[in-house]
């Protein structure tokens, strides 16, 4: 049996390289293989994940020699973490290897969604050529509303600042004296929940997924936001109420949105309806945090913090 399972994608020279002393079965389509991957783990000291495989009820009951589970990543809404602290399954994510591919994807993303230029292909390939319709806006000027103010968001709003935007945040959990309001480039303003939602021309969500910020973005909210607001959640799936979301897009009050995250991954055909016709939105795929150069920091991170737990197994 393996020593340690892989069951998704990650940079294939940190399993070859930096796992070479193990026994290891990478097999990136396992998560679609549950019953397989089940088995695969029932002899595995250690087990390494994205998002998708859930650690938790039946998987966890297989691995009975489980000593460390590697999160390619930091959300762990996958996990059952307690059950995992019970067992003295040691949990290590990825901690702050994928920060700047999300934070050049919330500001790409942002800029695209204030231009609009980019959704005229259709037109222009069809003969049409909607530049009146297409006016949008520059970033230079508008105020960011970070809702969470953890490490990716501070690598955002150092990219807002350097594009002359104006940077506020509400996090409860960073005290008002904590030195990361204070920033190279100027004070990020620290803002709470009603006032950045009211003064943000764009807000970029950067909280994990728990009871207290599940449908945080839902339709009240949305309602006392600023009208034409640009909405971007990168974070997690289930943070924004998707159907409200939509009919406020249909309606015109919000400028835009991008959704990298759902709260159902992959979605279903029922689900995915709700998005259709919707306009200004972008979807994309869990994507944000995974670039190139973030695999195989992440990778590797991960690699690194298996090894270090299995040896002190």
């Amino acid at each position: 049996m393996p020593d340690i399972v892989i069951p998704e994608f990650m940079d294939e020279s940190a399993v070859h390289e930096g796992l070479a002393q193990f026994d290891v079965l990478y097999e990136p389509d396992l998560v679609d293989r549950p019953d397989d991957l089940a088995a695969a783990v029932r002899g595995a000291r250690g087990l390494i994940v994205r998002n998708r495989t859930q650690v938790r009820g039946p998987l966890l009951e297989a691995a009975q020699a489980l000593k460390v589970v590697g999160r390619l990543g930091v959300g762990l809404d996958n996990i059952d973490v307690e059950a995992c602290e019970a067992r003295g399954i040691a949990v290590a994510p990825a901690s702050g290897a994928n920060d700047l591919s999300v934070a050049e994807y919330v500001i790409t993303t942002a800029m695209m969604l204030l231009r609009g230029a980019y959704f005229s292909t259709a037109d222009v390939i069809a003969g049409s050529w909607p530049r009146g319709r297409l006016m949008g806006h520059e970033i230079a000027g508008k105020r960011l509303g970070l809702v969470g103010y953890g490490s990716i968001a501070r690598e955002t709003a150092k990219r807002a600042a350097a594009l002359d935007m104006a940077v506020t945040a509400f996090d409860p959990y960073v005290q008002a004296d904590h030195p990361a309001w204070n920033q190279p480039f100027g004070r990020v303003v620290r803002l709470d929940f009603e006032e950045l939602i009211a003064t943000s021309d764009v807000m970029s969500l950067h909280v994990p997924l728990t009871p207290d910020t599940r449908n945080l973005i839902r339709r009240d909210v949305i309602e006392r936001m600023k009208p034409g607001a640009v909405v971007i959640n990168g974070a997690r799936g289930g943070v924004v109420d998707e159907p409200a979301l939509v009919e406020a897009l249909h309606a015109g009050r919000l400028g835009g949105a991008a959704l990298d995250v759902f709260d159902e991954e992959p979605m279903s055909a029922e689900r995915a309806a709700v998005f259709a016709g919707c306009p200004n939105l972008i979807l994309t795929p869990h994507i944000a945090g995974v670039t190139v150069e973030a695999n195989r920091r992440v990778s590797w991170l991960t690699v690194q913090n298996v090894r270090r737990h299995l040896a002190g197994a």
